[in-house]
C-alpha cells in the first residue's frame, strides 16, 4: 500500500465569525435551518421538512448515548473550589455497572484548580429522596492529560449515578462560552437518548423531535439505534501542521447482534445520522475484517486503533464483515458488542457503510471537519460557504445539513 500523504491542516480552516456561532438553541428543535447536498447541488429547507429530502428506501441510524451530568464542583476545608470533569470509569470500567455502583468508583477525569488540591479528600453536599449525600473525591495518579480519581460515600441504595445527575451540571462545549444552565439539561439531549456515557451529545440527533420520529415511522422509515459514548476528546484541536500527526481520543461503541443480524439482510440506503454514528459504523467495517484476519478469542480487548484500518485487507465486501461480526458473537455467546474506536476518517478514506450523512456544521480544522472533507471531498468549501452566506447557525446547538453523494 502507498505511503499516506500528508494532509495540511491550514487547508481546512476556514473564517467563522462569534456571530456564527449558535450559543443557545432554538426553542423547538425541528425549526433549524436544513442544507441540503444532493449530488453537488446545494439548497436549503427547514429541518422539519426533513423526511421529504430522504433518498427512496432510506434508513436512519442514531446514536443513542445519553450525555452525563459530568462536571461535579467540590471544595476543599480551607474553601478552595475544584471542579471535577468525569471523562470514563475506570473501576469498574463498565460504564452500566460504573452508574450503579452504591459505595465506590474510579473515573479519569480533568481537574479544575488542581494546584489547590495537594492531599485529602474533596466533598461536595446533595440530597437524594430527602436524605443528605456526602461525596468524597480522592486524588490518585495522573493519567495522561487527566487523573484517576475515586469516589466514595457512605448511604447504601444510593447510586454514583444518581448523584452526578442530582449535583453535577451539563458539560456543555468550552466554545459556546458560557456556564451550563438548567436549560440545558434537557436541550443538550437528543430525545432518543438512552445509555449514558457521553460528556458531549451527538449533535445531530439534537434537531429530532417526538412528532418528527412518529413520522417517519408512519412513513415506514427504517430507524436503528448504535451507542457510541462521546467524549471530550471530539473538542480537542488538531494543533499538528500535518493532520495524520494528531492523536485521536478513544471511544466506546456498543452495538447489539440483532441489529448487525438485520444490516446483513439489507445494507444499502443506510444514513448516518451524525458524525459519530459514521465512525461507529465505519469502525464496525474494520472490526469485522480485522477478526476474519486475526480471530481474536478475548471478546473484551476489542479494538480498532489509529490507522489500523490503513493496514488491513481493503476490498473486503461489507456483508463478509458483517458475517465476521456475527460470527464472532456467536462464537462467544454475545448479544452486544463492546470495543473501543479510535478510527480517524481523513480525506482519501473510501467509506465502506453509508449512503449519506445527517451532520450539524463543525469547527475549522476539527476531526470532524476532515470527515466531512472525506465525504463530500473539496465541495466542503461550497457547503460552508454557503451556509455562511445564508446565515446558518454553526456547531453544538447550530443548523444541520444532509449531504447526499
Amino acid at each position: 500500500m502507498a505511503e499516506p500523504s500528508s494532509i495540511r491542516l491550514e487547508n481546512f480552516k476556514y473564517d467563522l465569525p462569534e456571530s456564527g456561532i449558535a450559543r443557545y438553541p432554538l426553542a423547538d428543535r425541528s425549526a433549524s435551518k436544513l442544507l441540503l447536498y444532493k449530488g453537488g447541488t446545494i439548497s436549503h429547507d427547514r429541518f422539519s421538512h426533513l423526511p421529504e429530502h430522504l433518498p427512496g428506501d432510506p434508513w436512519l441510524v442514531f446514536n443513542n448515548t445519553r450525555v452525563i451530568q459530568a462536571r461535579l464542583r467540590f471544595r476543599k476545608e480551607s474553601g478552595a473550589r475544584i471542579e471535577i470533569f468525569c471523562l470514563e470509569p475506570i473501576d469498574p470500567a463498565d460504564y452500566e455497572k460504573a452508574f450503579q455502583a452504591e459505595t465506590t468508583a474510579t473515573w479519569l477525569c480533568l481537574v479544575g484548580n488542581v494546584k489547590k488540591w495537594k492531599r485529602g479528600p474533596v466533598s461536595l453536599k446533595t440530597h437524594i429522596n430527602g436524605a443528605e449525600v456526602n461525596l468524597e473525591a480522592f486524588l490518585k495518579e495522573r493519567s495522561g492529560d487527566g487523573f484517576m480519581v475515586s469516589f466514595r460515600w457512605r448511604h447504601p441504595g444510593v447510586t454514583f449515578g444518581e448523584i452526578i445527575e442530582q449535583s453535577g451540571s451539563t458539560p456543555i462545549p468550552p466554545y459556546l462560552k458560557r456556564e451550563a444552565e438548567e436549560s440545558d439539561r434537557e436541550r443538550y439531549q437528543t430525545i432518543y437518548s438512552m445509555n449514558n456515557g457521553s460528556v458531549a451529545a451527538p449533535t445531530a440527533g439534537l434537531h429530532f423531535t417526538s412528532e418528527m420520529m412518529q413520522q417517519l415511522e408512519q412513513s415506514e422509515v427504517r430507524m436503528e439505534n448504535i451507542t457510541l459514548h462521546v467524549g471530550a476528546g471530539t473538542f480537542v484541536p488538531i494543533k499538528e501542521e500535518n493532520a495524520r500527526s494528531h492523536s485521536m481520543h478513544s471511544e466506546l461503541v456498543v452495538v447489539s447482534r440483532s441489529f448487525l443480524e438485520r444490516w446483513l439482510k439489507r445494507s444499502d440506503g443506510l444514513i448516518a445520522v451524525g458524525t459519530t454514528s459514521t465512525r461507529s459504523l465505519e469502525s464496525l467495517y474494520w472490526l469485522g475484517i480485522k477478526i476474519k484476519k486475526q480471530a481474536p478469542s478475548n471478546p473484551s480487548s476489542l479494538a480498532i486503533v489509529q490507522w489500523e484500518n490503513e493496514k488491513l485487507p481493503q476490498g473486503i465486501p461489507l456483508s463478509e464483515s458483517i458475517e465476521s461480526l456475527l460470527g464472532f458473537c456467536k462464537l462467544h455467546n454475545l448479544e452486544h458488542l463492546h470495543f473501543s474506536t479510535q478510527l480517524m476518517i481523513v480525506p482519501g478514506y473510501r467509506f465502506r457503510t453509508i449512503s449519506g450523512l445527517l451532520t450539524n456544521f463543525h469547527m475549522p480544522g476539527s476531526t470532524l471537519l476532515l470527515l466531512i472533507a472525506a465525504w463530500i471531498g473539496e465541495d466542503w468549501k461550497r457547503v460552508y460557504a454557503y451556509a455562511l452566506k445564508e446565515n446558518f447557525r454553526f456547531l453544538s446547538y447550530g443548523d444541520s445539513s444532509l449531504l447526499l453523494p
